[in-house]
């Protein structure tokens, strides 16, 4: 059984919308749109992946990497809440709602989803995306 595991909700043309169980802890994920796992403009193909808690260099604090999605590198689950604050990556919330009125669904709290996401997640582990 994987540590981490995100159900799709929903697939559209600007973002994919899931919900993220980490040890009976429930929170929304926000991807951006299925486009034929093309790096940095795409989410990831569903399937079971290994991860480690890690330091990013490009973030500048602990996240969730993913270590072998294939053809993609440095998939991360890390804060924010707008599609244009990913390149393939995950971002965790409270809620949804389109907080600036653009069209396109956002997460929202993502500092507190996020957050309780590392405090229970495992360091090292599988997360599983269905």
């Amino acid at each position: 059984m994987a540590d981490i595991k995100i159900q799709r909700l929903s697939y559209s043309r600007t973002e994919t919308i899931g919900i993220i169980y980490v040890n009976g802890l429930r929170f929304f994920t926000l991807e951006l749109p299925w486009l034929d796992n093309q790096k940095n403009i795409s989410c990831i193909p569903t399937g079971e992946y290994n991860y480690i808690k890690r330091v990013s260099p490009g973030k500048g604090y602990e996240v969730i990497e993913l270590v072998d999605v294939p053809d993609r590198a440095y998939i991360q689950i890390h804060l924010g809440n707008y599609t244009r604050q990913i390149e393939g990556c995950i971002l965790p919330g409270t809620g949804l709602k389109d907080i600036n009125r653009d069209g396109v669904i956002d997460v929202t709290n993502s500092e507190e989803a996020f957050n309780q996401i590392m405090n229970h997640a495992p360091v090292v582990g599988t997360l599983r995306i269905v």
